[in-house]
């Protein structure tokens, strides 16, 4: 007698409705759903044109003539590029100078503002106009400013007294990198104050009142509450004002176009020189590349910076 076959149970229906549900309760799936039509737009248009700067950077392209691959042959000329290596210090010292004043300046300016002031919305509005002027059209105003035969200030400093004849502010190479230092920093004042006044207005005053009965000074105070509670913002508000810095061009060109004899030549308005007056795309390109390790230094900066927040939140630093 055979013996019975097994009984199959038959298959469960797939619940399609509970599997939708769990995916929309996915934060990961959600997060990358959402990421995506940015991810495709940066991959468009940041990494196909970085990737082909790169790869111009290892050619001999001019514009009208498609070059051929010539290794490291480009990198090697701009080592013993003179122009080159003032471009990197002109970068250097307008990128730390600059930096620096328009922390110091913003973090004062943002401590003012974040106090009881009357008007104090007005005075944040108008604290903001600096960077909200079109980079243009603030170079043009100082263009004007710094004219050799029309500067208002020549104008002034003769009128009082002070000097017998026109300052050449953009004539003289010191004097033109002191100026066109001090158009970028009247220009970034803003953005640091107010992102250092969000930055204040996140902390607990109860932090305050706490260290004010320990007895301790506003100088104590700034410097334990303040500063350490601070200290992320200022990562990345100093990331993003070095990275705006050290890759300004506009400014740069508007104003002197690297004059005089280069005294002002930053390598982003040397890579344009070279690439598009000049032609030599490839040379242009490689000098646009070398800017890169430099940039990576100040988005490390932020990331190490940001490391603090761990310890704010409870965890370690």
């Amino acid at each position: 007698m055979n013996e019975a076959a097994p009984m199959t149970l038959p298959a469960a229906p797939i619940d399609s409705r509970g599997i939708l549900a769990r995916l929309r309760e996915s934060r990961l799936l959600l997060g990358m759903v959402f990421l995506f039509p940015a991810a495709v737009i940066l991959l468009v248009f940041l990494t196909y044109p970085l990737g082909l700067g790169i790869w111009l950077g290892f050619t001999d392209t001019q514009i009208g003539r498609p070059g051929i691959f010539i290794g490291l042959e480009n990198y090697e000329d701009l080592w013993t590029d003179s122009v080159f290596w003032l471009a990197v210090f002109n970068t250097i010292l307008y990128t730390v100078v600059a930096s620096v004043v328009k922390f110091a300046l913003g973090l004062w300016l943002a401590l003012i503002l974040n106090e009881r002031l009357p008007f104090k919305a007005f005075f944040r509005a108008i604290v903001l106009l600096p960077w909200v002027v079109p980079t243009v059209l603030s170079a043009i105003a100082f263009w004007w400013i710094y004219d050799a035969q029309f500067s208002i200030v020549s104008w002034s400093l003769i009128r009082l007294g002070i000097i017998d004849r026109p300052i050449n502010f953009l004539g003289d190479p010191t004097l033109a990198r002191a100026s066109v230092i001090a158009a970028n920093i009247w220009r970034g004042i803003p953005f640091v104050a107010i992102t250092l006044l969000a930055g204040l207005q996140t902390i607990s005053p109860s932090l305050y009142e706490a260290a004010t009965l320990d007895g301790a000074n506003g100088w104590q105070r700034f410097r334990h509450v303040t500063l350490p509670m601070l200290t992320p913002i200022i990562a990345v508000v100093m990331t993003f004002s070095v990275l705006f810095t050290f890759t300004d061009f506009q400014l740069i060109y508007v104003l002197t176009r690297g004059g005089p004899v280069n005294a002002t030549h930053l390598m982003a308005t040397l890579s344009f020189q070279r690439a598009i007056p000049g032609g030599h795309l490839g040379e242009g390109a490689a000098i646009a590349v070398a800017m890169i390790p430099f940039l990576l230094a100040a988005i490390l900066f932020s990331y190490f910076g940001m490391q603090r927040r761990r310890w704010q939140q409870g965890g370690r630093d």
